[in-house]
């Protein structure tokens, strides 16, 4: 069954690498409102991070296990500055514009999350994030469509599965032509940095 292992919110707004950053995160108990632009408790200090298409950011506990194994550190939870720590649940594998409820609120999978040099200042290690990020195991950026509340230890439900086939992973390391104009075509509304990231690997892929 996949879970929330933790539910995350800033515990202390920091100096990040070209501005203040909200990138440490740790675990809260009990009940956390969840609304459009993200969970009460929460802040997104750049154009960066946050808005409607990255209210929420996911990360996958057997991604971090692996992480922790590949850095032989701990990597609690909120550690890569996620709000839902989640168990159960491959977050890398989810497609673009699936559907996950938890409790009552409903969220969409919009993009995969894009590191930035703070990343690197958080754990400590140079450069990071540009390593975060070929590995494609950077989480997912997640839409608010139903706003409501969820805690640690619900069941998070896959209620909506698209069949183009283009996953996190995918859109992180590489888009497949093919699976893109899958997704281009389907109809889906996309993030609009999404649907440029798509146009320009079809363009591609045809020019070549």
């Amino acid at each position: 069954m996949a879970s929330v292992e933790a539910v995350n919110v800033v515990r202390q707004v920091r100096d990040g690498r070209w501005g203040r950053t909200a990138i440490d995160k740790r675990p809260v108990e009990g009940l956390v409102q969840v609304g459009e632009l993200g969970l009460a408790g929460d802040q997104q200090l750049t154009g960066g991070h946050g808005g409607r298409d990255r209210a929420v950011y996911a990360y996958a506990s057997e991604d971090a296990v692996w992480w922790a194994e590949q850095l032989g550190r701990e990597t609690p939870a909120g550690l890569f500055g996620e709000n839902l720590r989640t168990v159960g649940l491959p977050v890398g594998d989810a497609q673009i514009g699936e559907r996950w409820r938890i409790r009552d609120v409903v969220l969409e999978v919009r993009l995969p999350r894009t590191p930035c040099e703070n990343l690197s200042l958080r754990l400590g290690i140079e450069r990071f994030h540009r390593r975060f990020a070929s590995t494609g195991r950077v989480g997912a950026m997640l839409k608010v469509l139903e706003p409501g509340e969820l805690r640690a230890g619900d069941e998070i439900e896959i209620v909506f599965r698209p069949d183009h086939g283009l996953t996190i992973t995918d859109l992180a390391v590489g888009a497949p032509p093919a699976r893109a104009q899958r997704l281009l075509d389907s109809g889906l509304p996309l993030a609009p940095t999404v649907r440029a990231k798509l146009r320009r690997t079809v363009h591609r892929a045809a020019a070549s």
